[in-house]
């Protein structure tokens, strides 16, 4: 395998906390100094500003307001607006003879510039050209009920834009889970710290652009807080997929051994074997089931296929590559079981996916090793937990993180905003898009890992590097063609755009090595 990664990369990453964080963060601002409502006023006063960036020309404008900090924004937000000359509608759904302390006070500072306030009923008209949530915030863990359900149901049912404070009503702040309603949002201004629960489970349905304001919170506040989790940036993939060397050669580029399509399954461990090969593995083998070796070197000549009637006849294929990529397509009967048992036994770091995993979790219990990487997606995860696929859902970065200790190495938890899990901690993949929602996807990053891996990156690396890649490919893939009728196999050249960031059209030079 390539050596070219004796060093990690520096790039910075958004830290992601939880809920409570965030608030310990809020009060070690307040006893540093900053007054609470001082604080309320720098967040609705970013809010504000968001606002008109996102829509300049707005003449009306609609404020819910809940109880609480959360409320307490909107109050002043509703002030501004008044203010800069915008006709405002203030609905209390917290009536405001019950706030206390500074969300009072801004109820108070928002009838003084003049903004009457109407109390929540259903059937209220909306009058404003956008909707203001500032309903429910972060301080949020059982179901929405009652008013306030009311309420979020009305925002939904408007068709209207909405810019959501700090988090959208409903949504679990630490999550990422619907807590049975949630205000689907334009954009959310998010203060303080950014919340986990705002880039993975229902969050990416609902929270529109994520905006992030530090409120001017000094710096040394964060120093000792261990965030949750970092939102993944593209900046990584061109930090850790450096130019070649111009001397390379497909000796030093890793050689990844594809195991895989057991008869009548072949499509996937093709689609797997060719994303291998678009990232840049040097050579790539397939294993796979003999009536799928034509359309295989018919469909991508440069896999080096076998058909092989079982595990017997592997022979040395596995000692022989650098990095095993076994599951697309195994099946989970005798041809796909013996193949399995294969890959664990062979000295080499593994990528496991699909069948791969459920034979774990039903014939190969109590594996546990620090060089593989794990895809599930949540059904595969809740049978690798003993649990069903809907509280994997439930709580997103707890799955993630229990199966990670549970079996080792480094575990990508695939779903909207997906999660990696590997001894460094836990990150956030905020890019993709619902036109991967097509079978075949996790083949192709099965594949993309399993080069990645061949060509020397460290396991979280490649399996961070990854998980961005495959989805970044999507993103440019649906930007030519929209998201429906997305397949898997339309991945691969994209991918290869992205793992090749230092690209310029037009300036060609000889390279060396084949």
């Amino acid at each position: 395998m390539s050596g070219n990664h004796s060093s990690e990369p520096q790039v910075a990453l958004r830290p992601l906390y939880r809920a409570e964080q965030v608030r310990e963060l809020d009060r070690r601002t307040i006893a540093g100094g900053i007054e609470g409502f001082a604080l309320m006023q720098r967040a609705a006063t970013a809010a504000w500003q968001s606002l008109r960036a996102r829509w300049p020309g707005i003449k009306r404008l609609s404020v819910l307001c809940g109880g609480g900090n959360n409320g307490g924004d909107g109050h002043v937000l509703a002030a501004l607006a008044a203010v800069a000359g915008v006709a405002v509608q203030r609905i209390a759904v917290k009536p405001l003879e019950e706030l206390e302390g500074d969300a009072a006070r801004a109820a108070e500072m928002a009838t003084a510039a003049g903004v009457g306030c109407e109390p929540w009923r259903q059937g209220i008209a909306f009058d404003g050209e956008v909707i203001v949530d500032a309903l429910l915030g972060t301080g949020l863990s059982g179901e929405v009920r009652g008013a306030f359900r009311e309420a979020i149901e009305a925002i939904n049912a408007s068709g209207l834009p909405v810019l959501a404070i700090d988090i959208p009503s409903g949504l679990a702040a630490d999550t990422g889970a619907e807590l049975g309603v949630a205000v689907r949002a334009s954009r959310t201004v998010t203060f303080i710290g950014d919340k986990v629960g705002l880039h993975t489970g229902r969050a990416p349905a609902l929270v529109g652009e994520v905006h992030f304001r530090s409120l001017g919170v000094d710096a040394r506040q964060y120093a000792d807080l261990l965030p949750e989790a970092e939102l993944l940036d593209q900046e990584l993939i061109k930090a850790w997929l450096p130019s070649r060397a111009r001397d390379a050669h497909k000796g030093v580029m890793g050689h990844v051994l594809v195991l895989g399509g057991a008869p009548g399954f072949g499509g996937a461990a093709l689609l797997a074997s060719e994303a291998a090969a678009r990232l840049g593995a040097g050579k790539i083998s397939l294993a796979t089931a003999p009536a799928h070796v034509t359309a295989c070197l018919t469909y991508r000549p440069e896999v080096m296929v076998h058909g092989l009637r079982g595990a017997a006849e592997l022979g040395q294929l596995p000692e022989q590559a650098d990095v095993l990529v076994v599951g697309p397509g195994l099946g989970q009967g005798a041809w796909g079981q013996g193949m399995l048992q294969a890959a664990l036994v062979a000295s080499r770091p593994l990528v496991v996916d699909a069948d791969g995993l459920n034979l774990l979790a039903s014939h190969f219990t109590g594996q546990r090793r620090d060089d593989w990487i794990l895809t599930p997606h949540p059904g595969e995860a809740g049978r690798l937990l003993g649990c069903r696929a809907a509280e994997v859902e439930a709580d997103r970065p707890a799955a993630a993180r229990e199966l990670q200790r549970r079996y080792g190495g480094v575990v990508v938890l695939k779903g909207a905003g997906s999660l990696v899990a590997g001894p460094a901690g836990l990150a956030v993949c905020p890019y993709g898009n619902p036109g991967m929602a097509s079978g075949g996807m996790g083949d192709v990053l099965s594949g993309v890992l399993g080069a990645l891996l061949a060509q020397g990156l460290p396991l979280e690396a490649a399996a961070r590097v990854g998980v961005m890649t495959h989805a970044l490919a999507a993103d440019m893939a649906v930007r030519d063609a929209g998201e429906r009728g997305l397949l898997a196999a339309d991945l691969a050249s994209y991918a290869r755009v992205i793992v090749n960031p230092d690209f310029e059209p037009g300036l060609h030079s000889l390279s060396g090595g084949r």
